[in-house]
């Protein structure tokens, strides 16, 4: 029969209290008479003032005796038993058992008196007892009652909750559920909730998952939290997923639901999609409240939908709703972010017309972006105003006005808002310490960072990686790397483990002061501690190593970067490029370009510009201009520098009307052109010898509200000279003093020049004596003088004024050699010239391509081929690699001696060295092998070849078998074949088919308009 629920609240039956009191410890008979006693006495409403007038009672009070006149319950009032157990806990230090715990717990939960319940089981959890032996002891007295409640583990896993014990929590809740008890669904939900604020995503997952399994149906505010754990890890298609899942399982989204939905879409950038469902709200019979706009709101701003931030505002207001400080806080960050400060006080009085007062959080966003903006006064003014309006400044904008003081070297300032700051209560915060630090570094006072940072260690803050980070990238902008080091080494002794923001600083002020062994030792480094290497660290490398023009460190770079799974960005890819181009490889440059974009990585008008003026500088001016042109159908617009480029090279064409004609378009696209365009297309008019015409452009440089540089001066009056008009050269050199423009090097040698073609020597030598005494370097002064007696003819005083410099201790350079060996090889003085070669290099000067075109080219005028063929030879074993017009040079001589295996020589170090012309010498040499009428001649100079240890690569092999076969001798391609093969030259199993479809797959990639070497640019400029 069930008993009443009154005597079902507080009543065990006799077979269940007999199983506790079996379960409980073993007490002796004499603790128990002391029990029976006790239970006795609180039946009895003074029972405290008899048991503490009982000595002997009280004295042999201990954990059992309370634990068995509990479970004796004689007196069936659970209020009284809580007194008793509160007192006799205060009369013994030792701890009450468990089960006493748990009895008194259980039985006031079923009595409905929660907050006693809760104060008995947080006395209970603070045992620091292990959770299991707690949770074990409830379940067991728990199952010994009728009429349980099971509410007592909702409460004790409140307790764990309320103590910060998540685990514990959730081990009591996981092993409630194993018993078959299972928390209400309120409870379940609040829990869940509880680990969401506290981010216990794994335990979340296990209390849900745990409902799930006790077959729990969940409710709106389940799902909601669900939605919600899967935003908050950015997993937004599941939340997605959930959210639509709810109706068809009979649960309608709520306004909340809709909230945390919309919240995380923001979040994840969808903001369509967020306004798309804050729009379809009302269908289901919802309007967005406060919370929905300010969330859609902000989701705009942090996008830089500024515009859209503000219409969503006003459609808020015409809802009723008034924007908080969330949503004008946001919306005014955003427009500091985008630089956009008079916007950004817009809204903030927009915000003070509304009737909403900023607080300190509004505050410090625009007293921070005053400072980022440089404007320290209009940080001030803010500051002084919200202390006026009853605001008072937290630690951050105390921080945020001290870095702004430090950032502009007003350090007394910064320490007298530093001492306020404590004055106010407020301690400094690492951000405070790091503000000082961070402008002492930018004002480079290194001496007194250093200080503050000691300072901050002894008042017991920590250094964090930020504050390290700071220290170390100041020393690196004052090039000491040994005190950055020890500061890194510092850091990870503490115990500050470097993140790889701080690596890549100290990384890159290495590759900026080009020490790249020590770059690439500290990545290996890195990547031993642990680090992982990311698109930056990799960036900054191959920037170094392009820097320092090793281009297999660069390529190497980039294939080792895509080996770690780091895909290179737009930046990356264009450092490469651009390396490639300036080292004259252009056909990888596009080959680059091309995989770049089969990567999903978008080509910018840097990316474009680099490859524009690649190409154009290696003399590929036409596929320069169909890049170029096809800017405007990928919707991207060229800059001053993509123009300048192609101006620049086009002057240096002499191709001035199609330099000007973009100068013209570029002006009116309102593309402001920068001195280099101006400096570019004087030169260019110089050099055709219309000053006139430059001297327009030069003026025009003032016009456009730019000042013209020691460069343009110095282009025109180098024109000037060159042209016989000394008159105007000089009024211009007179002029440039007025104008803050000192002549340089270059313009002296251009005046020097000119004085000695128009026969003004003694203005020449005078000019000469200037040099030196205003400092300039003695060898360039020399060269100038040396250069205008060569090119008037004088080549005796200009041979006396060598002898000169040595007897005055100045060191002739490359360039003092190279103005004489020129002389003397237009001269047809091959011996002096020879002299002067040898002489240079006694002096460790190594000569370069230009040394040795003159001497080339003074040998071919007087058709001394045999020296030509012995110089060009000696090239390539000092490793001076020969340029266009040597390549052409050397196959006219070899086409003129009919020298049959020095063609074949020649035409395969073309091939093989993939060796970019404007004009190919390839054709011509093809040719004159391919059409020779004495075929025999061929084989014959194969054999010789062979015999001398010389050998084609298959490359040069396939061109000379496609050669005669596209010459009409199919017969003589395969005796070829049968020779090349015979030599072992290219594989036995190549057959002159297989070498035409090859030579015709090549063919097809082919523009029709492009010669061979051209076909890449074809292919690229279709990406």
């Amino acid at each position: 029969m069930r008993l009443s629920s009154k005597q079902t609240v507080y009543c065990f039956t006799k077979s269940r209290l007999s199983r506790l009191k079996s379960a409980s410890l073993c007490t002796s008979a004499s603790n128990d008479a002391e029990a029976v006693e006790i239970a006795s006495i609180l039946s009895k409403n003074d029972w405290k003032r008899l048991l503490e007038t009982s000595s002997e009672l009280t004295s042999k009070l201990n954990p059992e005796i309370v634990h068995s006149v509990l479970l004796q319950n004689s007196i069936h009032d659970p209020e009284r038993l809580f007194s008793f157990f509160n007192w006799a806990s205060q009369q013994s230090p030792n701890p009450q058992n468990l089960d006493s715990f748990s009895f008194l717990a259980v039985t006031l939960c079923n009595s409905k008196m929660f907050r006693k319940a809760t104060i008995v089981l947080d006395s209970m959890v603070r045992t620091r007892r292990p959770v299991q032996a707690i949770l074990g002891s409830i379940i067991r007295c728990w199952k010994g009652y009728e009429g349980n409640y099971v509410g007592v583990f909702d409460i004790l896993i409140g307790c764990y909750k309320k103590m910060g014990s998540w685990n514990d929590a959730v081990y009591v809740f996981l092993g409630a559920k194993e018993v078959g008890v299972l928390p209400g669904l309120a409870c379940c939900n609040n829990f869940l909730g509880d680990l969401l604020k506290v981010n216990k995503l794994d335990l979340f997952w296990k209390v849900f998952n745990g409902m799930i399994d006790a077959k729990l149906v969940p409710d709106v505010y389940t799902f909601t939290n669900v939605i919600n754990a899967h935003c908050r890890v950015g997993d937004i298609e599941k939340a997605k997923r959930v959210f639509m899942d709810m109706e068809e399982k009979g649960c309608s989204p709520g306004l909340v639901t809709y909230n945390v939905m919309i919240g995380g879409l923001c979040k994840a950038g969808a903001v369509d999609e967020a306004l798309k469902l804050k729009n379809s709200m009302s269908r289901k019979g919802f309007n967005p409240d406060a919370y929905t706009y300010n969330t859609v709101i902000n989701g705009f701003c942090r996008h830089n939908r500024f515009q859209e931030a503000k219409l969503m505002m006003e459609e808020m207001r015409c809802a009723g709703l008034n924007p908080n400080h969330f949503a004008y806080t946001a919306l005014i960050d955003g427009f500091i972010k985008r630089g956009s400060m008079a916007e950004a006080f817009q809204v903030k009085d927009e915000m003070v017309a509304c009737g909403i007062k900023p607080n300190v959080f509004t505050y410090n966003v625009l007293i921070g972006g005053a400072s980022k903006a440089g404007d320290l006064e209009k940080g001030k003014a803010l500051f002084d105003e919200m202390v006026l309006i009853g605001i008072g400044p937290d630690a951050q904008t105390f921080s945020l006005m001290i870095q702004s003081y430090c950032r502009q070297g007003n350090f007394l300032k910064a320490h007298e808002l530093f001492e306020e700051m404590k004055e106010h209560n407020l301690t400094p915060t690492m951000y405070t310490y790091n503000g000082i630090i961070s402008g002492l570094c930018h004002c480079g006072d290194l001496g007194r960072a250093n200080y503050v940072f000691e300072a901050m260690i002894k008042v017991g803050l920590k250094p964090n990686v930020v504050m390290y980070t700071n220290l170390i990238k100041g020393h690196i902008q004052k090039s000491r790397f040994k005190e950055a080091r020890k500061i890194l080494n510092r850091m990870m002794e503490n115990g500050q483990m470097a993140d790889i923001f701080c690596c890549n600083t100290l990384l890159s002020g290495l590759c900026k002061s080009q020490m790249m062994d020590e770059a690439r030792s500290f990545l290996v480094e890195m990547v031993d501690r642990g680090l992982k290497p990311n698109e930056i660290t990799y960036g900054t490398l191959i920037h170094g190593y392009a820097k320092a023009g090793e281009m297999e460190a660069v390529e190497r770079c980039f294939r080792e970067m895509r080996s770690y799974g780091i895909a290179p960005n737009n930046a990356i890819y264009t450092i490469l490029i651009n390396s490639l181009c300036k080292v004259g490889n252009v056909t990888e440059a596009l080959s680059t370009f091309r995989h770049m974009s089969e990567k999903g990585v978008l080509p910018d008008i840097k990316t474009y510009t680099a490859l524009i003026h690649g190409l154009a500088a290696n003399g590929r001016i036409n596929d320069a201009m169909q890049l170029f042109s096809q800017l405007d159908e990928k919707g991207i617009v060229p800059d001053v520098f993509t123009y300048t480029s192609l101006i620049s090279v086009f002057s240096k064409l002499g191709d001035m009307e199609a330099a000007l004609n973009l100068y013209d378009k570029m002006c009116q696209k309102g593309i402001a052109p920068n001195i280099v365009t101006y400096n570019a297309m004087i030169d260019g008019l110089c050099k055709l010898g219309d000053t006139e015409k430059a001297r327009r452009v030069f003026n025009e440089i003032s016009q456009r509200g730019l000042a013209p540089n020691v460069k343009s001066y110095s282009i025109i009056i180098d024109g000037y000279c060159k042209s016989g008009n000394l008159t105007e050269a000089f009024q211009l050199l007179d002029k440039m003093p007025s104008k803050g423009v000192p002549p340089d090097s270059f313009t002296y040698c251009a005046l020097i020049d000119g004085c000695c073609k128009g026969g003004e020597l003694d203005k020449a030598l005078s000019l000469f004596s200037e040099m030196l005494q205003k400092g300039f370097d003695p060898t360039s002064s020399f060269n100038a003088l040396i250069n205008g007696l060569c090119k008037t003819g004088k080549p005796n005083e200009a041979m006396r004024l060598l002898e000169d410099m040595a007897s005055n201790c100045i060191t002739p350079n490359h360039r003092t050699y190279t103005i004489l060996i020129d002389y003397h090889s237009k001269a047809g003085r091959m011996e002096e010239a020879e002299i002067l070669f040898l002489e240079m290099q006694r002096r460790n000067l190594v000569p370069n391509v230009v040394t040795y075109n003159l001497l080339l080219h003074g040998y071919y005028r007087l058709g001394r081929k045999a020296e030509m063929f012995d110089l060009f030879e000696s090239m390539a074993a000092k490793g001076v690699e020969p340029d266009e017009i040597i390549y052409r040079l050397i196959a006219n001589a070899y086409l003129e001696e009919n020298s049959l295996i020095g063609m074949l020589k020649l035409l395969d170090e073309i091939l093989v060295k993939d060796v970019v012309f404007d004009k190919n010498p390839t054709f011509l040499l093809l040719d004159a092998v391919c059409k020779r009428e004495e075929f025999s001649e061929v084989p014959k100079s194969l054999e010789e070849m062979a015999e001398q240890g010389l050998k084609l690569s298959p490359i040069t092999c396939h061109k000379l078998v496609h050669g005669f076969h596209d010459k009409g001798n199919p017969e003589k391609a395969e005796w070829i074949l049968e020779s090349l093969v015979r030599f072992g030259w290219i594989p036995n199993t190549t057959t002159v088919n297989s070498i035409i479809d090859k030579e015709n797959d090549v063919a097809n990639l082919e523009s029709p308009n492009n010669s061979p070497k051209q076909a890449t640019c074809g292919v690229a400029c279709q990406v």
